[in-house]
């Protein structure tokens, strides 16, 4: 005889009004005594089982026992404890015949499905979390390979648990879900082409986590710190994070500085513009002058043996400048600088080097700077950036050649004080 039974004997006992007060009460107190089992069994997991297993955890050396804690899989698996007893005693608790045992029986079935749904959430978790310190794996987008499966382990527990809600087979149900195709298709959109995203950018190697990405119309400049099933968050350099869909770093053009990274140097483009009004020919002063210069003289000595060479074998005559080749001091300036360049310990020498010209505009001449820093560190990249053209603004005046910019209130203002300076 069961618990159901043994209480209603009990109760037959009293002079009560009919058999159907006594069947009420029966039930009443088997519904009460399954709700005490229930809380008991709760109470045993999760106030003494999962203390020991947690204190257990942290005394020892190993980490995966920390991360099954940290993910929260024991938490959630001791949900079942109140699970299993409301659906293995429910018979003998509350009886065998009545519409309480049948609605509690699917009750806690399918509340067992959705916890192992939550626990299978966990242990994937659990997975990431490993996943994460395996070198390998580190520039695979893990999480959104498991977020599918998290997708799937939630749709067939959610089927499960409405087959045993409405005493239907789930077999039945998934073959109704062909008909819903079109509608799960948009609901999980985003998804789909998040998981196509996924798998493009692991084959094809375009994003890993930690690389440095430019993204113009999302805004995002910064490293990638998340790649996820549907978004990959940017932490841009003013700290703001800036959410990106995964699909569109497919459909999007975006730029990766993870080959910047890779090469072991860092460009530098930059140019600074001369005012094409103080061009001119190197005279026999500024020769003498120039090559006091250490790192030049080598180059004014071989570069004036080479021109007068030249201009011999031609037969220049040297009345005029303009006949034949002649030494500039912009040439000299150029020379000079790439000289200097080379020697700077901070400039890749193995990459493109260049100092050239551009095309002259209206402002001036540009003398640009190409070539690569070994120091890729943001702001040590940016002092050596400084104090190259710190070196060539401040050098400019000892080839007699001027830096091109607009005029200012100032300048206008010292012209009109030479004006009146004439008048009187």
């Amino acid at each position: 005889m069961n618990l159901q039974g043994l209480i209603t004997e009990f109760l037959s006992k009293f002079a009560l009004p009919s058999n159907l007060w006594v069947e009420m009460l029966a039930q009443s107190l088997g519904l009460l005594a399954l709700f005490v089992a229930a809380w008991a069994a709760n109470f045993i997991a999760k106030r003494l089982m999962l203390r020991v297993i947690k204190g257990f955890a942290k005394r020892t050396k190993s980490t995966w026992d920390d991360d099954l804690i940290s993910c929260r899989v024991f938490d959630r698996l001791s949900h079942i404890a109140p699970a299993l007893v409301l659906y293995l005693f429910s018979a003998a608790f509350v009886g065998g015949d009545s519409f309480f045992l049948a609605l509690f029986l699917r009750l806690s079935f399918a509340y067992i499905a959705l916890i192992g749904a939550a626990v299978a959430d966990a242990m994937l978790n659990f997975l990431v979390a490993r996943a994460q310190k395996v070198p390998a794996l580190e520039d695979k987008p893990v999480k959104s390979w498991v977020q599918v499966l998290k997708i799937v382990v939630w749709l067939f527990a959610a089927i499960v648990a409405i087959a045993a809600l409405f005493d239907r087979s789930p077999w039945a149900l998934l073959g109704g879900l062909g008909a819903l195709t079109a509608v799960l298709m948009l609901v999980f959109k985003d998804s789909i082409l998040g998981l196509v995203a996924s798998i493009q950018i692991s084959t094809q190697d375009l994003v890993r986590h930690g690389d440095w990405i430019e993204v113009p119309k999302f805004g995002a400049d910064g490293d990638v710190i998340d790649i996820s099933l549907n978004t990959v968050r940017v932490q841009n350099w003013d700290k703001t994070i800036t959410t990106i869909p995964t699909y569109a770093l497919i459909s999007e053009s975006f730029k990766n500085w993870r080959g910047m990274s890779d090469s072991g140097g860092r460009r530098i483009k930059r140019a600074v513009r001369i005012d094409m009004n103080s061009i001119r020919f190197l005279s026999e002063e500024d020769f003498s002058k120039l090559t006091e210069v250490q790192s030049l003289a080598p180059y004014l000595q071989g570069k004036r043996e080479e021109l007068l060479r030249w201009n011999q074998e031609k037969g220049t005559d040297d009345a005029s400048l303009v006949n034949g080749r002649r030494l500039t001091n912009i040439g000299t300036f150029r020379a000079y600088l790439d000289c200097w360049l080379r020697q700077q310990p901070a400039t890749h020498k193995d990459m493109t080097f260049l100092v050239r010209h551009l095309a002259p505009d209206e402002f001036g001449l540009p003398v640009q700077i190409y070539l690569f820093s070994s120091e890729q560190r943001w702001a040590q990249y940016e002092a050596i950036l400084a104090d190259i053209f710190d070196h060539i603004l401040a050098v400019l005046p000892e080839f007699d050649l001027r830096v091109y910019q607009r005029p200012t209130g100032a300048d206008f203002r010292g012209d009109s004080i030479l004006e009146s300076d004439k008048k009187l």
